[in-house]
């Protein structure tokens, strides 16, 4: 796909490029000496900016452009507060990715004092230069850019004893709380030998955990960024031989002993790629991992979902139904057991849903199929 531009007033062809949104069909110009108020007018009517000048003057603008977007007032109920800030979000990634940045033919950023780092980005995540120009929101360049140092730094897991490297659009494991619910579950398990699912894998984590226990995990996402991702942790922690990542919605094929699942939390549509580990459309994912996993069961398996009940507490599940809905697929629960939120967001008493996050409960279920 591709965005008309024009230069000194000479139209010529870029692509476009973006993670899941629409190329512009009006497309201005902005300069270092653009100014914020008309700009963001431009940008809320619909009008796309192609920047020219200065990459911190760029980045300033937006940010200028930013504060323009008055978050939603107070609302009378948490789920009325949620779904205002969804709505506010969706705007906000709207307008702000309206104001885009060149990028020459090798990846490199066409402004002065672009960052050097950005050719080595955008390859992780858009492969080899084509030899065309392309055009991208700032916005979605910035997450690059910060997606590649996450990469590159790694995420540390102290029940792995050691780290994993998220690619761009796959979840990070920033929360402690589910991880180490899983490993204290692993512990307590002869695992050596058996088979284990690991369904909707991200960067791996759980597939690992269940790998340093003694077992043969086989791995799943839909996502090939994710699939690509946990194959390349599971290199660097010398798991290869013990971790099989393949790609499938849902489960492989067959029956495992142990079968894990950290599912996105919240039923909802995402508003990029990162946001598919959270929201799960009509909560889809999760009605499909219930109903399927007893018969992914061998006799005398269990499988271990992990989920927060933040969906619950703002008012998009119904108390009861994911109850309901393990006894509706012939599933019993064990065991289970609970921790609280310590990510900074459960603190923050100025997040509108924060009455919800500070009561969050993170609860594993230990499933079985019922005789």
């Amino acid at each position: 796909m591709y965005v008309t531009i024009r230069e000194g007033g000479a139209p010529r062809q870029a692509r476009w490029r973006s993670a899941g949104l629409p190329a512009p069909g009006r497309v201005g110009e902005a300069t270092d000496a653009t100014r914020a108020d008309p700009a963001f007018r431009r940008l809320f009517r619909g009008e796309s900016l192609l920047y020219s000048g200065d990459y911190h003057n760029a980045r300033q603008l937006l940010a200028a452009l930013g504060r323009r977007l008055r978050p939603p007032p107070p609302q009378p109920s948490l789920a009325e507060a949620f779904r205002a800030e969804r709505r506010f979000r969706r705007l906000e990634r709207d307008v702000l990715s309206r104001l885009l940045v060149p990028v020459d033919a090798e990846f490199a950023v066409a402004l002065r004092r672009a960052p050097e780092v950005a050719p080595a980005a955008l390859r992780e995540v858009w492969g080899a230069p084509d030899g065309e120009p392309s055009v991208v929101p700032l916005r979605e360049l910035l997450g690059l850019i910060g997606a590649h140092e996450w990469r590159r730094k790694g995420v540390a897991v102290p029940a792995l004893g050691g780290s994993v490297h998220p690619h761009y659009g796959v979840f990070a494991p920033v929360r402690g709380e589910y991880v180490g619910l899983v490993a204290e579950a692993l512990g307590r398990r002869n695992l050596r030998g058996r088979a284990a699912f690991d369904v909707g894998t991200g960067t791996g984590v759980l597939a690992f955990l269940a790998a340093r226990a003694g077992a043969r995990v086989r791995a799943t996402d839909a996502d090939p960024r994710a699939v690509a991702c946990a194959r390349e942790n599971a290199a660097r922690l010398g798991l290869a031989s013990a971790v099989e990542v393949e790609e499938a919605d849902l489960f492989p094929e067959g029956r495992a002993d142990l079968v894990l699942c950290n599912p996105p939390w919240l039923p909802g549509e995402p508003l990029g790629p990162v946001d598919a580990a959270v929201y799960d459309p009509g909560g889809r994912f999760l009605a499909g991992f219930v109903a399927g996993l007893a018969a992914h069961l061998a006799p005398g398996g269990e499988g271990l979902l992990v989920l927060s009940d933040l969906a619950e507490r703002l008012g998009l599940r119904p108390a009861g139904a994911l109850e309901a809905s393990f006894a509706a697929a012939g599933l019993t629960v064990t065991s289970r057991a609970e921790a609280r939120p310590a990510h900074p967001r459960a603190r923050d008493a100025s997040d509108p849903l924060h009455a919800a996050r500070a009561a969050e409960v993170t609860t594993l279920y230990v499933l079985s199929a019922s005789s």
